[in-house]
């Protein structure tokens, strides 16, 4: 089989693949979904057994990390069959990482799980640690259950990195308190501003959006923030915090996109392949996975096809005071 890396057309090696293993979720955030979801047919979500040769054959092109999301990727029955399945990858020495995005309801059940099929790091959404607020922006989630989670997985040994979406007018004055809740337990911290997906009302985004420049100035009133050049494999730029020692990222697609040094891919949970988070530009793999069950070469095909397409960077764009480069696809079919 042939295993030249994944090279996309501005000479940038694909490492990375986040794999949606599901659009279900036990939240409805109202950045990521509708609050009345209509989820897929089963039928069209690949099985545990299609999502392991895909997973597969991108490793077997070079894939050094996978991301596991969703959805909530933990709702997905029967998913850590997929998570043993890709401890042999991390075995082997094919793959460096194997890793989730969670929203940490499930945790309590899994986090032992998780570090036996060989997850060491996981990110855990949480934007509040407000309990009326985290329901009111999660519409139904319960934050004991969430901390509850979180105490499971430090428990079990998981390294744990709480993904905040800077939302104006919501979590503003929550920036210290997130900031020491993560101090004191010894997890990292990345912010991630608010990006146009889904069929939300464009007010609405423009409303919300919270640049992270404004962010970083506020944190700069009470910490010395020292830049780090260290990179996680993903979009997130960090700072370390002085007078703390803790670690604290900044995803900003608009005010500074990280087009230029991405490697990554994401494929959703129905087996199309997304070479942009911001584009919607696709490639179908599911045909040819199921169109040839025991031959991956016409798959192969498709993934190079597919990368040999992957554009040089996004249009997300909040300056001219709309929601430009606005996606229809809801964040959560794509994978967090």
């Amino acid at each position: 089989m042939e295993t030249r890396p994944l090279i996309d057309p501005f000479q940038r090696p694909i490492t990375y693949l986040r794999l949606s293993v599901t659009d279900r979720c036990d939240f409805r955030c109202s950045y990521c979904m509708a609050e009345e979801m209509t989820f897929l047919p089963k039928k069209e979500l690949l099985s545990l057994e299609e999502l392991d040769r895909m997973a597969t054959a991108f490793i077997g092109l070079g894939v050094r990390k996978l991301r596991v999301t969703g959805g909530e990727p933990l709702v997905r029955k029967d998913i850590l069959t997929f998570f043993r399945a890709m401890s042999r990858h991390l075995d082997s020495g094919a793959l460096d990482e194997l890793t989730l995005t969670t929203n940490g309801s499930q945790l309590a059940r899994f986090a032992g799980d998780l570090v036996e099929a060989g997850v060491r790091r996981i990110n855990v959404s949480l934007d509040t640690l407000d309990a009326d607020k985290f329901h009111e922006i999660t519409r139904r989630g319960s934050l004991a259950k969430v901390m509850a989670g979180l105490d499971a997985a430090q428990e079990a040994g998981l390294r744990v990195k709480l993904n905040a979406v800077a939302l104006k007018n919501f979590n503003e004055s929550e920036l210290f308190a997130l900031t020491e809740f993560c101090a004191a337990r010894d997890m990292d911290l990345t912010w991630i501003e608010v990006m146009p997906m889904g069929e939300m009302e464009a007010e609405t985004r423009l409303d919300q959006y919270w640049p992270l420049t404004d962010l970083r100035e506020k944190l700069a009133t009470r910490y010395t923030l020292t830049p780090l050049t260290e990179r996680s494999g993903g979009p997130a730029r960090y700072m370390r915090l002085e007078e703390t020692g803790q670690k604290i990222g900044f995803i900003t697609p608009l005010t500074h996109n990280f087009c230029e040094s991405c490697n990554r891919v994401r494929m959703t949970c129905t087996g199309e392949l997304y070479m942009c988070l911001g584009q919607e530009d696709r490639a179908d793999l599911r045909a040819p996975l199921r169109d040839h069950p025991d031959d991956d070469a016409a798959l192969i095909a498709a993934i190079r096809d597919a990368i040999s397409h992957k554009p040089e960077g996004h249009d997300f764009d909040y300056s001219r005071q709309r929601a430009d480069g606005q996606m229809s696809r809801h964040m959560s079919h794509t994978g967090g």
